[in-house]
């Protein structure tokens, strides 16, 4: 007999680093339609997840980013309304033209110590970075 194997699916995020300040997007789409939200996405088949966190910001918020570090992997069962999504999160500076793309309505930058309420569990992602950058001795604000 044989047997279906279910995995959860796979995302990448990214924490951008960018004029002062973080990057959001405003989502386009369900869940969280109108919501801010980190730049990111589904990993796609035969990508990497840090090659997916470099596109997807990219389609999302028209910046080119290098990535900095891995924040973490996020993989609460809970964390989308869609089901099991595990995200690797990734520490980024951006550059470039920001101007929002794909699946977002808008894409700004927000001071660190100001944040709009955010979709997922991205305010922790955002926690996790900032931490990072500080281990690392990299400026959020530059």
């Amino acid at each position: 007999m044989k047997r279906e194997i279910k995995t959860p699916l796979l995302a990448a995020d990214a924490v951008i680093l960018f004029q002062d300040g973080i990057v959001l997007i405003r989502r386009n789409n369900p869940p969280y339609q109108g919501c801010y939200a980190l730049p990111g996405g589904f990993v796609e088949i035969g990508e990497t997840v840090e090659g997916a966190a470099i596109r997807e910001a990219w389609e999302e918020t028209g910046l080119d980013i290098d990535l900095l570090g891995l924040v973490g992997v996020y993989s609460d069962p809970a964390r989308d309304p869609r089901g099991h999504v595990v995200s690797v999160a990734f520490l980024a500076r951006g550059s470039g033209q920001l101007q929002s793309g794909s699946d977002a309505r808008s894409a700004e930058v927000f001071s660190p110590v100001e944040l709009p309420r955010l979709a997922f569990d991205h305010e922790q992602i955002i926690r996790d970075a900032l931490h990072l950058a500080e281990e690392l001795g990299i400026c959020a604000s530059n």
